[in-house]
């Protein structure tokens, strides 16, 4: 009797020690779990929504050709006085050089002056080719293919670029031919620029980039814009909280997206920390860039 009492004894005490591991190791990892699956809220970085200026472009090139341009010819040995011409700019009606029996060149229009020489042995090698350029204005002709005709006009603004150059220019398209050139299946069209600096020579080749459809639509930044499949959306921020929200894109320009629908101007949309971010989750904004 009295060694089946003690058998009873030590299964209680045994199972008394396995139900009090149990519930320790229960209440542990409760208390882990409150401690350790509170995490921090996410950094992020927001922008508000507002309207930006968008538009497609058509990008080719063309040579530089100056508004005004003649050319002069003369001999070495009638020329009067020093001459010189470099880097020298004349006035409608100035002397360019003086000549022997007062037979002057006179400037036909205001311009910069420039020389080309004659190779040796050319005949007529004492002889020297002034030019005489207006480049207040320059012109570029380009090449538009034909499926743009139904866009291309007169007074389109346009950018242009070289590569000798870190700045653009402003332009816009100053004629259209009324025909389509069928050996090359594109349309003429002629661009004028300012050229007030005179940084832009005769026969340097000019990136063009041609603006149409302009229009001011709500814009975001790309980094803000997050696309799966057919879907585009973006995480919204209120009260610190983070709410995901579908979109409808349009146009991209300069690393924004237009918002065809969905947002509103002057909502706030998370741009950097998205990957972080997840519906209905509370951020901490650490910058909000307008």
């Amino acid at each position: 009797m009295k060694q089946s009492n003690k058998i009873k004894t030590i299964v209680i005490l045994i199972l008394l020690i396995i139900f009090g591991i149990i519930a320790a190791r229960h209440f542990v990892g409760l208390h882990f779990k409150k401690k350790f699956s509170v995490r921090p809220a996410p950094g992020v970085i927001i922008s508000k929504v507002d309207e930006t200026i968008f538009f497609k472009s058509i990008e080719t090139f063309g040579t530089a050709i100056a508004r005004n341009s003649k050319t002069y010819r003369v001999k070495e040995n009638d020329i009067v006085g020093n001459f010189n011409i470099d880097e020298r700019f004349v006035k409608k009606g100035d002397i360019i050089v003086a000549l022997k029996d007062n037979q002057n060149i006179i400037a036909e229009f205001a311009g910069k002056l420039g020389k080309r020489e004659i190779a040796q042995g050319v005949l007529g090698s004492d002889s020297l080719i002034i030019t005489l350029d207006d480049i207040k204005n320059i012109f570029i002709d380009i090449k538009i293919p034909e499926n743009y005709v139904g866009v291309i006009k007169k007074g389109l603004k346009a950018e242009i670029s070289s590569s000798a150059f870190k700045k653009n220019f402003k332009g816009k398209i100053d004629s259209v031919s009324s025909r389509i050139d069928p050996s090359t299946r594109s349309i003429l069209a002629r661009v004028i620029v300012k050229n007030n600096k005179f940084q832009i020579i005769p026969g340097q080749l000019m990136t063009v980039k041609i603006i149409y459809d302009e229009e001011k639509e709500l814009g975001v930044p790309e980094s803000a814009v997050t696309i799966q499949g057919n879907t585009s959306f973006v995480y919204i921020v209120e009260d610190n909280i983070a709410k995901k929200r579908n979109i409808e894109i349009g146009k991209r320009n300069f690393g924004k997206v237009s918002v065809v629908s969905g947002l509103e101007k002057n909502e706030e949309v998370v741009i950097e920390g998205v990957s972080k971010v997840r519906n209905n989750l509370k951020v901490k904004i650490l910058k909000s860039k307008n």
